[in-house]
């Protein structure tokens, strides 16, 4: 007979082992669809893990592009982890990213062709607050009406979407782009660009700000009262009422930290790397952040370390299919493995399995 048994407290060992474990799990089971669809699944593992850093042919371009993956997966789940340590669970931050792009290109575009100093910083700010704004509607929803943040911010990405669609075909369409969807290259817009800072590191502004986020929220949770109650009402919510802690400010407070983030995520991206708003602009790093969180175990140097490895996936993913053939749905369903592994290996951290009426695991 098997069965799982309460543990008087969490389990320390596997609390730091799960991640491996599902790191692991995922590479066997990985392995084990690469091989059903007629690969190798060996050659399959190492192009994902280890040709993109150590390959000579491949390293010169995957290195740099690893922080360029890295900044706003960090940034975005940095935001979602402060909310889902207090149980406010924004599933939302890919349109929360969207909006943050749009606002932010729609200043620069405003301001084109001027080239002034102050463009950039009005970009961070209104996709900033782009993001905010985008996350404020699950919060004032939940706050007011009770309505459930899960379903309401994951709806809005759908609706984030279609205003992106509408953006690239309408009012930011580059009216020299022989009526092709997109607006102009921000790239070559010199005052509204966000370029390398340190040429062939990937090293840019919002790779920056995902490095400023991790020290802040270290600080926040570990060094400040609010970080307290973000934690304790993840832990506790009836004993948090009791320490004075406002739920529905706390619940506007995560939301408006994690749009915030997320919008800055997306006007770095559109200023840098993707140049340009388009149909196809988002690539999932909102939802892809959610897996960064809980592989980082909702701590913020976990999260850096995460991030930095789902963004090796992402490169090792596209070397993949461009030496291997594999599909790119087989590669979004290898990332996906992580999460499922990740949440069913943490059981144990709570829970021991018993075997029989003697051992245990």
């Amino acid at each position: 007979m098997i069965r799982l048994e309460k543990r008087p407290e969490p389990s320390k060992v596997w609390t730091v082992a799960t991640p491996l474990v599902a790191v692991l799990l995922t590479m066997v089971a990985g392995g084990i669809m690469f091989a059903l669809l007629g690969k190798d699944p060996v050659a399959a593992i190492r192009t994902i893990f280890w040709d993109p850093l150590f390959d000579p042919q491949f390293a010169g371009y995957s290195r740099p592009q690893l922080l360029v993956k890295a900044g706003p997966l960090i940034l975005i789940a940095i935001g979602l982890s402060l909310g889902f340590r207090a149980g406010v669970w924004n599933i939302g931050a890919e349109g929360q990213y969207i909006i943050g792009a749009i606002c932010g290109a729609s200043v620069a575009l405003a301001f084109y062709p001027a080239d002034l100093w102050i463009i950039f910083p009005l970009m961070v700010a209104a996709g900033a607050l782009g993001g905010f704004a985008w996350a404020m509607i699950p919060g004032i929803l939940r706050t007011r009406f009770n309505t459930n943040e899960i379903l309401v911010s994951l709806l809005l990405v759908y609706v984030a979407e279609q205003i992106l669609a509408s953006m690239a075909l309408g009012l930011l369409r580059n009216p020299e782009g022989g009526g092709f969807p997109g607006s102009r290259n921000l790239q070559q817009y010199g005052a509204a660009s966000n370029p390398e800072l340190i040429a062939g590191t990937g090293m840019h502004w919002g790779v920056v700000a995902a490095f400023i986020a991790v020290i802040f929220a270290y600080i926040l949770l570990n060094r400040h009262m609010t970080g307290f109650h973000i934690r304790l009402a993840g832990q506790s919510p009836r004993a948090a009422r009791f320490a004075g802690v406002n739920p529905a400010r706390l619940v506007l407070l995560c939301l408006g930290l994690s749009g915030g983030l997320a919008g800055l995520a997306g006007v770095f991206e559109v200023a840098g790397p993707a140049g340009q708003i388009s149909i196809d602009f988002n690539i999932g790093y909102g939802f892809t952040a959610i897996i960064v969180a809980f592989l980082g175990r909702l701590h913020p140097v976990g999260i850096l370390l995460a991030g930095l490895l789902m963004a090796l996936t992402y490169i090792g993913g596209e070397l993949a299919q461009f030496m291997l053939g594999l599909p790119a749905a087989a590669i979004q369903a290898f990332q996906g493995m992580l999460l499922f592994f990740l949440l069913a290996v943490d059981v144990l951290t709570n829970y021991r399995v018993r075997i029989g009426k003697g051992a245990t695991v």
